[in-house]
């Protein structure tokens, strides 16, 4: 009889057995938690008048949004709670949106109007929570104090002034979110709108509305600016347009004491609705001085608040309080005063107020503009011009008592010589 041979099977060549085992796969991710924080100011007047209100009777602030949410801070002149008998003051903040377990890290500050800057502050932030932020469960869920000040103490204090006392609030909400890694490397180029309309107020194309301007003619297009400026929306569109909305005659947009080319002002106007960025004055009106910037953010800023942008308007006002100078504060002032700049005021009557300046500045022709078109503002001078001086005396009585004393100007103590 034949014989049938076995032989123990060997791998191929093929299987898969043949190539090492692929290394494992590996990925990753981070959870990150962060706080997004913002404060609002709640001022209280009439505090005086507030008690007899009742108990767990309360006055709201104004609902503010931080973190996605909407908050309140809720004050109880009588106190919250019946037990306590109207001794303290209760102060809360509130959850004043729809939400679900909102976890939150809070401050209340009361403040110190004395100068002191003693202020009484229960905070969350900066220290360690055993059990973590606090969690809101629903709308109108509260945290707070309902012992927060007694209130005889309080109507004795230096937190009350005038009748009137000042909270501040920071609410931080804590969220969190996953990032995993990028599988892509796309690069976004930066937006270049501005310059696609640009290129079409140097092309003309399109363009169906023109401006007088003192004799020059600025071809532009309807719907660009009506969508950049209200102004210039109901000018073209609204139910008060003009009649020839073909072409329209641009009158003079400044006072006198302004002047300057309305060719360069409109050229310039017109470079930001379209371009969304000032142009090079220099190049524009081939003037190189400081001076001429000056002059050009001065018109722009009339213009700006004339045309309604915005935008365009701060622009000017943060160029000019960097360019304060002797010769153009009287005439920025009173545009400040004309256009509410309240920052630019601010900057320009700190500094004519100092006396090294003071005399220099009523020398100039923009002062006398400055009386004729805003005599209000000169008693507003006149104030600040007191108080620096005020404060100016004492720092240097104190200065000199120090000296007197043995002190070294920064109040440290000296050996006297013999």
């Amino acid at each position: 009889m034949g014989k049938i041979l076995r032989e123990n099977a060997k791998p191929s060549a093929n299987s898969s057995s043949a190539y090492p085992s692929a290394a494992p796969a590996t990925t990753s991710s981070t959870s990150v938690t962060e706080t997004v924080r913002g404060s609002h100011q709640f001022k209280i007047t009439g505090y005086s008048l507030s008690k007899g209100i009742g108990i767990g009777k309360y006055m709201a602030s104004d609902v503010f949004s931080v973190g996605g949410y909407n908050w309140a801070i809720y004050f109880y002149p009588d106190g919250k709670s019946v037990e306590d008998n109207a001794t303290y003051v209760s102060l809360f903040i509130a959850l004043a949106s729809e939400g679900t377990d909102v976890r939150a890290l809070f401050e209340l500050t009361l403040l110190d109007q004395s100068g002191k800057e003693r202020h009484k502050v229960h905070s969350h932030f900066e220290r360690t929570l055993e059990s973590g932020p606090y969690t809101l469960k629903y709308r109108g869920s509260m945290w707070g104090y309902k012992r927060f000040f007694k209130r005889t103490a309080l109507e004795t204090s230096d937190y009350l002034k005038d009748d009137c006392l000042s909270v501040n609030c920071s609410v931080g909400v804590v969220r969190s979110h996953t990032e995993g890694p990028k599988i892509y490397t796309i690069a976004i180029p930066p937006s270049s709108i501005g310059q696609k309309f640009g290129q079409l107020l140097e092309s003309g194309k399109g363009s169906d509305v023109n401006f007088e301007v003192n004799g020059d003619i600025f071809a532009a297009h309807k719907l660009v600016l009506a969508a950049r400026s209200p102004v210039f929306r109901a000018q073209l569109f609204g139910p008060m347009k003009d009649q020839n909305t073909q072409r329209i005659k641009v009158e003079d947009m400044e006072a006198p004491v302004f002047k300057l080319c309305h060719f360069f002002i409109f050229q310039a106007l017109l470079h930001f609705i379209y371009w969304d960025s000032l142009p090079d004055m220099q190049e524009l009106t081939g003037l190189n001085s400081k001076w001429a910037s000056t002059l050009m953010a001065q018109h722009l800023l009339a213009a700006a608040d004339r045309y309604g942008l915005e935008r365009l308007r701060l622009m000017c006002e943060a160029s000019l309080c960097e360019d304060v100078a002797i010769n153009t504060v009287a005439t920025t002032l009173a545009l400040a005063e004309q256009h509410h700049c309240f920052q630019l005021k601010a900057v320009c009557l700190k500094f004519i107020a100092t006396s090294e300046n003071l005399r220099a500045v009523m020398q100039t022709d923009g002062f006398e503009y400055l009386k004729e078109s805003c005599p209000s503002v000169l008693t507003e001078l006149l104030e600040y011009v007191a108080r620096f001086t005020e404060h100016s005396d004492i720092m240097c009585k104190h200065r000199n008592e120090a000296l007197l004393d043995g002190s070294d100007i920064n109040g440290r103590r000296v050996k006297q010589r013999l």
